[in-house]
């Protein structure tokens, strides 16, 4: 990473969300922790939180327990059933419930802290700092992982040409010179003229698994005529060499998306479909992409034994670094990655924003989001949908 980026990163201020029905209390709060020179927005209630981190990229909550309405558990609740915010941090601030029955309800909906009042200044500030220097860190990775994933790219594409370019023209050659001996075998002993006919094979299947090996590795397609035909020319291939019938929809009228969008949406379908392929025993699967609004999604399904969930939603307790990287992948770009699996198959769904920036290191979590969402009301129901699609569950290894 760009000594210059490391240091735009660090010198970012930390949005911190504070929650309070009280008014006096988050200027008090405002005012101890102004000398740490973050962003600090103020929420009245739980129900003016979830507007906010709909619409901010919030790195620390600080949450008064006791609210009308909507009081600071069921708010935390709330947030940590969405998908975006279930590693959103919580501090909870509160002067009646301080019991440790109350401390122990607060860490069961996914407390970090339980700060009692009367708040020492000097205490909350120190816990504030060290969650603002884990966020900065947390940032330094992602743009890391972003670097190292354009690189990896770039380097799959270059072995890719090399690989079509001069591997393949030189098969190529070594296949006209065998079929110039192949006519001449007949003057060869019956050994020697076998083995000019399997040479010629061996070269014909060299060169077909080299053209596979180069399109797995980055398909031509992709960058010449955009993420429809190159899926459909790779799933007929893998169907061909898996045979797993596989059935694909793709609008007539997809749009060409940008090209970190389309590589990832294209890599997301690769790994799914070695995953069913490799895990699942599933003898058929399906893809569905569809643009919806301004974000792109795309379901990849199978028929399976699925796999069991950790208690993370959307992660396989036994996955490899394909589907986690994956994720990690979407998330830069602003996407999300889900898994719904059970004994009757499994679904993976990814979504993507339509429309994204040039640059993958410049993508970070809250420049994009592929739900435009404007209240807590809207963050309710699209976390219940999010159950009801977990428990009917169906698709990809």
């Amino acid at each position: 990473m760009r000594a210059d980026s490391r240091r735009m990163i660090m010198d970012e201020k930390i949005n911190i969300l504070m929650v309070d029905d009280q008014p006096g209390k988050l200027l008090s709060y405002e005012a101890m922790l102004s000398e740490l020179d973050e962003n600090l927005i103020k929420a009245r209630s739980g129900m003016e939180a979830l507007e906010h981190l709909l619409r901010t990229d919030i790195a620390l909550v600080l949450l008064d327990v006791s609210m009308p309405g909507m009081d600071g558990f069921e708010t935390a609740q709330m947030i940590h059933e969405h998908p975006r915010f279930q590693t959103t941090p919580i501090v909870f601030i509160s002067a009646i419930h301080v019991t440790d029955l109350d401390r122990l309800k607060g860490y069961q909906h996914g407390a970090v802290d339980y700060v009692s009042v009367p708040v020492v200044p000097e205490l909350l500030r120190a816990k504030v700092r060290v969650f603002s220097e884990l966020r900065r860190k947390t940032r330094q990775l992602e743009m890391l992982t972003a670097r190292m994933t354009m690189l990896q790219d770039e380097e799959r594409r270059r072995i890719a040409r090399e690989l079509h370019d001069s591997v393949g023209q030189l098969l190529a050659a070594i296949g006209m010179n065998s079929v110039l001996v192949e006519a001449e075998s007949h003057k060869l002993s019956a050994p020697a003229a076998k083995g000019v006919c399997e040479n010629a094979e061996m070269v014909k299947e060299v060169s077909k698994q080299i053209r596979t090996i180069s399109y797995l590795l980055h398909p031509p397609l992709l960058d010449e005529v955009g993420l429809g035909s190159a899926l459909r020319c790779y799933v007929e291939g893998f169907s061909e060499r898996s045979k797993i019938d596989v059935k694909i929809d793709i609008p007539v009228d997809l749009a060409r998306l940008s090209e970190e969008v389309e590589l990832s949406m294209f890599r997301v379908v690769q790994e799914c479909l070695t995953n069913i392929h490799r895990h699942s025993g599933s003898p058929i699967a399906r893809i569905r992409i569809t643009q919806e609004g301004a974000s792109v999604r795309v379901d990849i399904e199978d028929a399976g034994k699925g796999m069991p969930l950790e208690r993370d939603p959307g992660l396989p307790a036994h996955t490899g670094v394909g589907l986690r990287g994956m994720r990690e992948r979407l998330r830069l770009l602003g996407g999300t990655l889900h898994i719904c699996s059970d004994s009757n198959g499994t679904r993976v769904t990814a979504i993507l924003p339509s429309v994204r920036a040039t640059t993958v290191v410049a993508a970070v979590p809250e420049v994009a989001r592929p739900v435009a969402l404007t209240s807590g009301a809207s963050m309710a129901n699209e976390s219940a949908c999010e159950r009801q699609e977990s428990n009917r569950g169906r698709a990809t290894a």
